[in-house]
C-alpha cells in the first residue's frame, strides 16, 4: 500500500530542489476553499479576505477534489531551481487543448456534480478557452493572494531548500527523506521512496530523478504527483511554516544595537533563518539597497555567510553572529 517512487541508478544522481510561485498560488486558492484545514494560515486568510471576495474562483475550485485527480497541465513541474510565475503560466497556456480536455474530465468526475455543472460543461466544450481562462484566473489569484506576501513566502521556501540540501550533502538520501515528512519512508535496499497512503500507486522514475518542492500551503500533507511524461515530483511542507505569519522572535538586544548601530543590528537579528536581500527588506520594511549595504558590511566583518541558490543570494549568520544575537538586552 502507498505511493511508491522507484529509483534506478541514474535517478539517485538526479534529485533536485525547486520552488514554484504557481504551485503556491494553486494551494492558496485551495486554502480558501477549505480554510478549516489551514490553522497556521489564519492570519493570512484574514489579510486576503477582502481581495479574495473580488475573485470568482469557482472554476479552479471545481478542479480541486478532496480526493482524486488535479489537472497536471495546470501545475507543470518547474524546469529550473527558481522560476517566475510568468514562465510557469506560459507553459500552462501552451497546453494541448485535447489533452487538457481529458485532464479536466478526469478531475471533474472526482467532485460530485462538477462534471454536470455549467462551468464544467463549458470547460469540456471549449478546452482551448478553458486553458486560457484558467491561466488568467490563476494569474489574478497570484496578484491578489500571493504576490503581496511572496518575499516572506519565498524566504521560507529558500531557507528550507538550504537546510535540506545540507542534510543531503551530509547524510545522503536517507538523511534527506527522514526529515521531510512523517509519511515518507526510504527503503535503501529497494531504492524506493514510499508515501504512506490507503491506495497503491507505483512510479518508476525512469532516469528523470525526483523533483523536491517545499510548499507553505500544502501543509499538513505531502503530495507525490505527476504521471508520465511529467517530471516525478514530491511536494512537502516547508520547515517553519508555523511561524510564517508571526512577528520576529524578539527585540534587538540594546547592547548589540550600540555596538553595530540600530539598523545593522536589526538586519543581523532578522536572519533567524537564511534569507535573501529582498526577503529581509520586506521583513524589516526597508529599501533593498539599504539592506544590501548593511549585509555587505556584516559579511565583511565575518558575521554572515552568503550562498547562491538559483538567482538568489541567501545570507545566514556565522557562529559569532549567533553568539552576539543571543545575548541579553
Amino acid at each position: 500500500m502507498g505511493f511508491h517512487f522507484r529509483f534506478g541508478a541514474g535517478d539517485l544522481l538526479r534529485c533536485r530542489f525547486s520552488l514554484s510561485p504557481r504551485w503556491e498560488t494553486q494551494e492558496a486558492v485551495r486554502a480558501l476553499l477549505r480554510p478549516y484545514r489551514q490553522a497556521y494560515h489564519l492570519p493570512w486568510l484574514s489579510r486576503v479576505r477582502e481581495a479574495a471576495e473580488g475573485l470568482d474562483l469557482r472554476p479552479l475550485w471545481l478542479l480541486m477534489p478532496l480526493v482524486g485527480h488535479h489537472p497536471d497541465f495546470l501545475s507543470p513541474p518547474p524546469v529550473g531551481p527558481s522560476v517566475t510565475l510568468e514562465e510557469e503560466l506560459a507553459r500552462v497556456r501552451a497546453a494541448d487543448p485535447e489533452a487538457a480536455r481529458e485532464d479536466l474530465r478526469q478531475s471533474l468526475v472526482c467532485t460530485p456534480g462538477a462534471l454536470e455543472s455549467d462551468i464544467g460543461q463549458r470547460m469540456l466544450a471549449d478546452p482551448a478557452r478553458a486553458v486560457r481562462e484558467l491561466a488568467d484566473l490563476t494569474e489574478q489569484a497570484w496578484h491578489a493572494l500571493v504576490a503581496p506576501h511572496w518575499p516572506r513566502l519565498r524566504g521560507l521556501l529558500e531557507a528550507d531548500i538550504l537546510f535540506h540540501s545540507r542534510r543531503l550533502a551530509a547524510g545522503g538520501l536517507e538523511a534527506l527523506f527522514d526529515g521531510l515528512h512523517p509519511d515518507l519512508h526510504w527503503d535503501a535496499p529497494a531504492a524506493t521512496l514510499t508515501i504512506e497512503r490507503p491506495g497503491h500507486h507505483d512510479r518508476d522514475l525512469g532516469g528523470q530523478g525526483l523533483l523536491l518542492m517545499p510548499s507553505a500551503f500544502v501543509w499538513p500533507e505531502v503530495v507525490g504527483g505527476y504521471d508520465p511524461p511529467w517530471q516525478p515530483t514530491l511536494i512537502y511542507p516547508a520547515r517553519g511554516v508555523g511561524a510564517l505569519w508571526t512577528a520576529s522572535a524578539g527585540p534587538t538586544p540594546q547592547a548589540l544595537a550600540r555596538l553595530l548601530g540600530r539598523v545593522r543590528a536589526d538586519v543581523l537579528c532578522a536572519l533567524h533563518e537564511p534569507a535573501s536581500t529582498t526577503a529581509l527588506a520586506h521583513r524589516l520594511g526597508l529599501a533593498p539597497s539599504t539592506v544590501s549595504a548593511h549585509l555587505g558590511v556584516l559579511r565583511a566583518a565575518g558575521l554572515l555567510l552568503s550562498r547562491r541558490h538559483g538567482h538568489q543570494i541567501l545570507y545566514e549568520r556565522t557562529p559569532l553572529a549567533l553568539a552576539l544575537t543571543s545575548g541579553g538586552p
